[in-house]
């Protein structure tokens, strides 16, 4: 029998949307609670991750708006609930300090990817603040800034 080798710390989805709208602090990588066609439909790439954020419930961590498509040929006893909230696996010291600079003013915790770390499904999250509008322009303008002196470094090594 032929087993599949799997990239130990391959990416799943990204959050591109929270490096635009958000100034990140800290990184904390948690484990997730996903059940069993939820982990399928990662497998297929079925997920999206724009829409997500993480809020903290009863001195636990869940992630809310993340979205996972069941497949077309999910088992038959049971219904998938594509927008279900999934909770986070962090050690209580972590979560008991970000609670702490959540509660603080402005602070957030954004997930910002799904991975397959062993086997398992990982969620990087950030400790983040929001950015003010004139911030979210300076984002562009340094992006539109790399794009033009890489093109001009590629023009001239023509």
């Amino acid at each position: 029998m032929a087993t599949k080798k799997q990239d130990n710390s391959s990416r799943i989805a990204d959050n591109k949307k929270a490096a635009y709208n958000y100034f990140f602090e800290e990184r904390f990588e948690a484990g997730m609670v996903l059940e069993g066609w939820e982990v399928k439909s990662l497998r297929e790439g079925k997920v999206q991750l724009t829409d997500g954020y993480v809020v903290i419930r009863d001195g636990e961590l869940y992630v809310v708006g993340l979205q996972i498509n069941p497949l077309k040929s999910a088992s038959t006893h049971v219904s998938p609930d594509s927008i279900r909230t999934k909770k986070l696996l962090l050690h209580k010291e972590e979560i008991r300090r970000l609670v702490g600079k959540v509660e603080q003013k402005g602070y957030t915790l954004v997930p910002l990817n799904l991975h397959w770390k062993a086997g398992k499904v990982k969620c990087d999250i950030a400790l983040a603040k929001g950015k003010a509008e004139h911030d979210k322009r300076d984002t562009i303008k340094d992006r539109e800034g790399k794009r033009e002196v890489e093109r001009a470094m590629k023009s001239r090594s023509r």
